[in-house]
């Protein structure tokens, strides 16, 4: 569903942006989601809008067929800077930061509680990857209430397919889809 409108408080949740994640081969340009999150980010702190940036630190205990090492083996063997958020990003003062050792940006961070507490009932999502940590964390913020959008240009995943399956077939589901230009277009005409 294209979006439809801007709530008088919605965020924006960037995911994962961040060094270690910056080298990855990725299905659309790396530098260009980027850039889109940089302009969105931009334009919601000129506006006195929340900007949540969200980066991942370790992962989640269970076994899975894909990882052959524990999540504390994987999270030692990381660069130093492996977790700090691009400088590309242009992070504030105000800005909320989010550090996640899971998929999605809401389990046990306390993030639903910190939006609420800014009155926000909207949520604009940017990041990577679109199939694990944009989508889970859509998924989590659907779940608790708000309206979500997902800005389709701002976001990569290291497999075509999965990107475009999530945002064929999961994201109608769970919100609003956009591009960048679409969601500045309706932050300019509140102005």
């Amino acid at each position: 569903m294209p979006l439809t409108t801007l709530d008088e408080t919605p965020a924006l949740i960037i995911v994962d942006l961040q060094k270690g994640l910056a080298g990855l081969s990725t299905a659309h340009p790396f530098d260009g989601v980027v850039s889109n999150s940089r302009r969105l980010a931009e334009a919601f702190r000129q506006r006195g809008l929340p900007v949540v940036l969200v980066n991942v630190a370790g992962g989640a205990p269970g076994r899975a067929d894909v990882h052959q090492t524990s999540p504390a083996d994987a999270s030692s063997a990381r660069p130093v800077d492996w977790a700090e958020l691009l400088e590309e990003l242009g992070q504030q003062p105000d800005d909320i930061l989010v550090t996640k050792n899971t998929w999605g940006a809401f389990h046990g961070t306390g993030l639903a509680e910190t939006l609420s507490a800014h009155h926000v009932t909207q949520v604009v999502i940017t990041g990577v990857a679109t199939s694990i940590g944009v989508e889970s964390t859509a998924r989590s913020a659907h779940e608790h209430g708000f309206h979500v959008v997902l800005a389709t240009d701002a976001m990569t995943d290291v497999d075509l397919t999965a990107h475009g399956h999530s945002t064929s077939r999961i994201f109608p589901r769970l919100g609003e889809t956009a591009t960048t230009g679409e969601i500045l277009a309706k932050l300019d005409a509140r102005s």
